[in-house]
């Protein structure tokens, strides 16, 4: 792959950088994960906050394999995928990842702008387009070293759902039991938000960004070096990558916990299983924040969402551009890097499309999640191959836990999208 030039853009220092792990972490509880996570509450009560305590581990496992492939290799993750399998199936799992990139961006701007809506009612289809155009311009004009950091601020307003344990009276024996206890009804519709809470959570996406951006990082520090090249730092790099990427995933889960527990709570305790609108996502809020229930629940949104949508977006463009030959990154300027950020424009582009949809923001954001965690499944099994490999790796092939927990997450996964399929 070739490096990302730094021409006409200094590059940042990794000492003043959000780490890769952390980055992901927060992107990783995008406007589909919290409408994933309400519908998961609102639906099942406390019985569904087993899956977010399970992928904890699992999630820390496959990103952290992913990031150590960047790290140790200086490739990005489809760059390696073509170093083991043929180019044209790589092409078609590059595509595939589009796909699901497009229709999550769509219907994470198509949520930004209806929880906007809510606070200033004009047009929704208006207000995406807003968030659309801004996410292009800023992706392309402002290194994402520098958006990030003031973007992460917005998405600590979803650390407000942790307030209903001191607002609301909880039966904790039926929480701990729902915490620890997995358990669910063997039916079509509870799979299917299984299958969409585990696809929110443990997405390919990710994979992709986090391999990606643990090279960009390495690119940016002249003092660095892949580790199969210089292995002088390898135990504290690898070392880093676990804790970082260890830290990250906890308060991603953290939150998804409690978004989990505040609809189950307030909606479902109420009877409400099945949100229909963002208004009644927003309103599991109402006990914390009362008349700002709306504000909030809008800072969350376009925080989350102004988050993910370039990671949505690069990793599409980062993994065509690996497999493709392309110079790759966003520190590059759009004339050292066209087709990239052709890509990028091209996912937002069409991504808009589900804002037209017949479907309101909120299913369009469950559906998105059910479509990750389908495919998914083959990209963990080709992840944990080339961590695998001596010949790509040599040293630092996946250590054994990471082995035992990505193809248990395999596992896992493969196993909730065919019993979805069987009894839909």
């Amino acid at each position: 792959m070739p490096r990302a030039s730094s021409t006409d853009r200094p590059a940042p220092r990794p000492a003043g950088r959000i780490g890769p792990g952390i980055v992901t972490g927060a992107a990783d509880d995008d406007p589909s994960g919290i409408a994933t996570y309400s519908q998961a509450g609102a639906q099942a009560g406390f019985g569904l906050l087993w899956t977010v305590v399970l992928t904890w581990p699992l999630m820390v496992a496959v990103q952290s394999v992913s990031a150590r492939i960047g790290r140790v290799t200086g490739r990005g993750l489809a760059a390696n995928l073509c170093r083991v399998f043929p180019r044209p199936l790589v092409l078609l799992a590059v595509a595939l990842l589009f796909v699901a990139n497009t229709v999550n961006i769509g219907a994470d701007l198509s949520a930004m702008g209806a929880a906007v809506n809510m606070l200033l009612p004009w047009d929704r289809h208006g207000y995406t387009l807003g968030f659309a155009a801004v996410s292009l311009l800023a992706i392309v004009f402002v290194p994402y070293s520098r958006y990030v950091g003031f973007l992460k601020w917005l998405t600590f307003s979803l650390l407000a759902y942790a307030g209903i344990v001191f607002t609301v009276r909880l039966d904790w024996a039926a929480v701990a039991t729902g915490s620890l206890v997995p358990a669910f009804d063997l039916d079509g519709r509870t799979l299917m938000l299984v299958v969409a809470v585990l696809g929110t959570t443990i997405a390919p996406y990710l994979f992709f960004w986090q391999t990606s951006q643990e090279v960009e990082d390495e690119e940016a520090d002249p003092g660095a070096a892949p580790l199969i090249v210089s292995s002088d730092h390898a135990g504290r790099e690898i070392a880093r990558i676990n804790r970082e990427t260890a830290v990250g995933m906890a308060v991603s889960n953290l939150v998804a916990f409690f978004i989990m527990l505040t609809t189950a709570a307030t909606l479902h305790a109420a009877g409400i299983t099945d949100i229909q609108s963002t208004e009644q996502a927003a309103a599991a809020l109402r006990p914390i924040a009362g008349e700002a229930t709306f504000l909030l629940f809008s800072l969350g949104i376009v925080g989350t969402g102004m988050l993910a949508v370039p990671v949505l977006a690069g990793s599409a463009a980062y993994a065509f551009g690996e497999v493709l030959g392309w110079t790759t990154g966003l520190e590059n300027r759009p004339r050292d890097a066209l087709p990239f950020y052709a890509i990028i424009a091209a996912a937002i582009g069409i991504g808009l499309a589900v804002d037209y949809l017949a479907l309101d923001p909120i299913k369009a954001l469950v559906w998105s999640a059910v479509l990750n965690g389908v495919i998914v499944v083959p990209f963990i099994a080709a992840i944990m191959v080339v961590a695998s490999r001596r010949d790509i790796m040599v040293a630092f092939v996946a250590s054994w836990w990471q082995r035992v927990l990505g193809w248990f997450t395999f596992a896992v996964m493969g196993a909730a999208s065919v019993a979805m399929f069987v009894l839909m």
